[in-house]
């Protein structure tokens, strides 16, 4: 008896079993959770699951398989937002394009850090014109080379960039619109060595900071100065000047586009290193003091080649050495300072684009590119040549490295002179 009842119970369990299985089953899709992170799970698979480990065309990471109920009817309706926890360029492996070819090796893949979806790029950037500020008055280097850049890119982009000259401060003005702007893009700043640089160590209290509030874009030319005297003036050399300051200590005096810039520094760094006393006299921008020294008003200005030049062809005005290292191809003649008698003196100036600090970072690189390609074109960087400065270039990491170079630099040249700005 006893085994008989076992013999029934067993009997209902199996007859249990079969009704809990449905007839037609599976009668819905199948959902098959992955025990790990998408594109993490040993191994691939083939869409069809029945292939063996698959590693050809076709394949998939077992964390991407999913399964129509999944998927909405009409997915995607809108862009997908892909968020990469790496920096750009820093994450490690390849994916391909397509994101279903399995682990690409070959040509077109590209690192995850740097796939990036429509929406984070405006569709249509720039949509408006873009605003270039300038932070001294035009006919400067500054202001040139904004304007020849800036046309170049309303060619390129179709949007004008609009050069907004605002002088005052040493730069310091426009350098406080510029970060004071929203971050997307439309606003830039033309800086230079003076507003990125030297201000940090000439000003008790600069109202921003230039790694701080800036993102930068591209160094995009570095210029030497060349010593300028009026012709009438009785030296024909820098030896010959500096004997003539000495003669008349405090009686000479240099203009420059404004004080703590890179001028007024390279200057002050010239009257340490020769012994000798000037009078600075600082303007909104280097074309007001040239046109002073042309009048005879001041006798020395640090001004770069593209200014100088057409005055010193004509006659009006005397060149006396170069603040480089080497001397300028278009200038063979012209004598470095160290060639002059003061050994050790180098001194450049240098003008980039920089934007508002948390703008979005394939606007930077769009710009990045767009100026790139403008100092390549023969208009931009065959005159920047001709006009003795030196195109720039690189990356935005790259000027971002340059412009902390040159704070730490100046500011043992303002500590020795003692500048300040006023």
């Amino acid at each position: 008896m006893r085994v008989f009842l076992l013999a029934l119970s067993a009997l209902a369990s199996v007859n249990a079993f079969s009704q809990e299985l449905p007839t037609a089953y599976p009668i819905k899709p199948i959902r098959l959770v992955v025990g790990f992170a998408p594109g993490g799970a040993p191994g691939l698979v083939s869409p069809s699951f029945v292939e063996g480990p698959a590693c050809g065309n076709g394949a998939r990471s077992a964390g991407l398989v999913r399964t129509a109920a999944q998927l909405p009817t009409a997915y995607p309706g809108k862009p997908i937002r892909l968020i990469v926890g790496f920096a750009q360029g820093a994450a490690p492996g390849l994916v391909s394009p397509s994101f279903v070819e399995g682990p690409a090796c070959v040509n077109g893949a590209r690192s995850a850090g740097l796939v990036r979806t429509a929406a984070q790029l405006p569709t249509a950037y720039p949509s408006k014109p873009i605003r270039l500020i300038v932070g001294f008055a035009p006919g400067g280097v500054t202001d040139i080379v904004a304007r020849a850049l800036g046309q170049k890119l309303y060619e390129s982009l179709g949007q004008q960039v609009v050069v907004d000259n605002r002088a005052g401060g040493g730069g310091v003005i426009a350098a406080v619109m510029t970060a004071r702007s929203p971050a997307d893009g439309y606003t830039l700043l033309m800086s230079s060595v003076s507003t990125m640089a030297t201000a940090v160590s000439t000003h008790d209290q600069l109202p921003y900071d230039p790694v701080r509030d800036f993102s930068p874009v591209m160094l995009v030319v570095v210029t030497p100065y060349l010593a300028t005297i009026p012709a009438a003036l009785q030296a024909n050399s820098l030896r010959e000047f500096i004997a003539l300051a000495k003669a008349r200590p405090g009686e000479l005096n240099f203009g420059s586009s404004g004080t703590g810039g890179g001028a007024h520094l390279s200057v002050e760094l010239f009257r340490s290193m020769a012994g000798i006393s000037l009078t600075h006299v600082p303007y909104k921008g280097a074309a007001l003091a040239l046109t002073d020294l042309l009048g005879g008003h001041i006798q020395l200005t640090f001004s770069q080649p593209p200014l100088v030049l057409p005055h010193m062809r004509n006659g009006k005005l005397k060149v006396l050495g170069i603040t480089s290292a080497n001397r300028l191809a278009v200038l063979p003649q012209i004598p470095t300072f160290a060639e002059s008698g003061l050994p050790g003196y180098e001194s450049t100036s240098w003008q980039g684009v920089v934007a508002p600090a948390a703008t979005p970072q394939v606007i930077i690189v769009k710009l990045n590119d767009e100026f790139a390609r403008a100092l390549r074109s023969p208009g931009v960087g065959a005159r920047l040549a001709a006009e003795g400065s030196a195109p720039g270039g690189g990356v935005p990491d790259e000027f971002a490295a340059y412009i902390k170079s040159e704070i730490s630099k100046w500011a043992k040249v303002v500590k020795e002179s003692g500048a300040r700005a006023d």
